[in-house]
């Protein structure tokens, strides 16, 4: 998959939402991320009546990419039923990032626009495992 041509990882992050569990919020997320193997790993947000249980779909997608030995990101794309883009929450933004710094970060709304960023973007003068070395 070439880097500017995301089609695949939009397509299987629009198709992750439809397993959203938000019962409560009708907030539904999906996420898929492209991994430096050239796989795609996809989630969704799922909610829990103890609000802080609840998790968002860009993590589900990275924790099952990081269940199956991934452990650097090429990009991940964001999708929601929202008429404007939806950026990751801060501490997704913090796990998006222990992942690499080169993150492409696709958002694609409920037209199926996209507009493109970048985790340097959305987390400048980030915390990262090389301050720990």
């Amino acid at each position: 998959m070439e880097k500017e041509n995301y089609s695949e990882l939009i397509k299987s992050a629009i198709e992750a939402k439809e397993f959203s569990y938000s019962p409560y919020s009708h907030f539904r997320v999906g996420a898929a991320i492209l991994s430096d193997n050239g796989k795609i790993y996809s989630g969704c947000n799922i909610e829990n009546a103890s609000y802080g249980a609840s998790n968002c779909a860009e993590r589900t997608a990275i924790f099952k990419g990081v269940s199956e030995g991934i452990d650097r990101i090429i990009a991940i794309a964001i999708s929601s039923d929202e008429e404007d883009f939806i950026y990751p929450c801060g501490i997704c933004r913090q796990v998006i990032r222990e992942f690499g710094s080169n993150i492409d970060i696709v958002l694609v709304n409920a037209n199926g626009k996209t507009k493109q960023s970048s985790i340097k973007e959305l987390l400048p003068c980030s915390f990262s495992k090389e301050n720990l070395i």
